[in-house]
C-alpha cells in the first residue's frame, strides 16, 4: 500500500482564509484542487491512498475535509486542527477522535510571530491532551524553528510526532550547515519522525535537479531511519516547481538503493502506522 502521507484541499468558495493563495508567487495553485483532481494523479503514479492536510486554523475545516474523505476511498485520514492554546481545547478534539479517518492534528506554527510558539506553557498543555488521546501531531517548522523539537520531544514523550517538509531546509541556498545539526538532535528522540515532502519548493522551482535533494534526504534516512521516514507530495503545493508526477518519481529515485522493505517503509508502512491507518481498516 502506497500512502502520500501529506497532501492539501482547497475549495475558494467555502469561508476559509484564503489569502495565502492571493501572494503573487501563488497564482498558479489560486484555484479550486478537490479529491476528483487529485484522484487520477494517484492512480496514474500507483499511489493507493492519501492523507489530507489542513490548511486553516478552523475546526470547520476538519468537518468539511471529513465530508470529503467519506465520500472517498482514496483518502485515508485526514490531519485537521483544534486551538491548542485554549481551555476548550479537549472538547474540540472529542468532537473529531472518534470520526474513523481523523488520524492527526496540525498547527501552521511556521506563520507564528512568536518563533518560541511551540514550547510556550499553553500550547504545550495542549498537546498533552493530544498524548493523552493518542492523536499525532504535525510540526510545520522552517530551520529556525528546529532546536524546539527537543523540548516538545521531551514534554510529550508518547505523542507521536512528525516534521512535515524536513522543516523546510535552505535547499535553493545549497545550506546544510544551519539545518543539519538540529534534525540529527531531533532524530535523537523516538517518537519524532519526518516527511520527505514539500522539497522541490524549497529549491529552484523552474531549474532543480533530483541531486539537489538528494544530500537532505540522504541526511534524513541516514538520521531517522527509513523506519521513521514517509513520503508526501504536498501537492497542489508541489505544482508550484513540479507536477505530481515528478515529485514521486524524485523520491522514488533517491531511495532506489535502499532495499525493497526500507522503501515498502518510506513509501506507505510508515505512514500507515504513525497514523493508524491499520487500526482505522481493520
Amino acid at each position: 500500500m502506497v500512502i502520500d502521507a501529506h497532501q492539501h484541499l482547497w475549495q475558494l468558495s467555502q469561508p476559509f482564509d484564503y489569502r495565502w493563495l492571493r501572494a503573487a508567487d501563488k497564482q498558479p495553485i489560486c484555484r479550486d484542487f478537490m479529491p476528483d483532481d487529485l484522484a487520477p494523479l494517484l492512480r496514474a503514479a500507483d499511489v493507493d491512498r492519501s492523507i489530507v492536510v489542513q490548511t486553516q486554523h478552523n475546526l470547520a475545516e476538519n468537518r468539511w475535509a471529513l465530508r470529503l474523505a467519506a465520500k472517498h476511498d482514496f483518502i485515508a485520514g485526514v490531519v485537521g486542527w483544534i486551538d491548542l492554546t485554549s481551555a476548550d481545547c479537549e472538547r474540540q478534539l472529542l468532537e473529531f477522535k472518534d470520526s474513523p479517518k481523523f488520524v492527526g492534528v496540525r498547527h501552521v506554527t511556521q506563520d507564528e510571530p512568536d518563533d518560541r510558539f511551540i514550547v510556550r506553557p499553553d500550547v504545550l498543555a495542549g498537546l498533552r491532551v493530544l498524548e493523552k488521546h493518542a492523536v499525532p501531531f504535525d510540526l510545520l517548522f522552517y530551520v529556525k524553528h528546529l532546536p524546539h523539537v527537543a523540548a516538545v520531544a521531551r514534554a510529550v514523550p508518547h505523542l507521536p510526532l512528525v516534521l512535515d517538509h524536513l522543516a523546510k531546509p535552505e535547499i535553493r541556498l545549497q545550506r546544510l550547515d544551519n539545518w543539519l545539526p538540529s534534525l540529527r538532535a531531533a532524530a535523537a528522540f523516538p517518537n519524532v519522525h519526518c516527511k520527505l515532502s514539500g522539497l522541490i519548493t524549497e529549491a529552484h522551482w523552474k531549474t532543480w535537479q533530483v541531486a539537489d535533494l538528494r544530500p537532505y534526504v540522504e541526511a534524513a534516512i541516514e538520521h531517522f531511519g527509513p523506519h521513521r521516514c514517509m513520503f508526501g507530495s504536498d501537492w497542489p503545493v508541489c505544482n508550484l516547481a513540479g507536477d505530481y508526477a515528478k515529485v514521486v518519481g524524485a523520491l522514488r529515485e533517491l531511495i532506489s538503493k535502499l532495499s525493497a522493505a526500507e522503501q515498502s517503509l518510506i513509501m506507505g508502512d510508515v505512514a500507515t502506522r504513525f497514523y493508524g491507518l491499520a487500526a482505522q481498516e481493520a
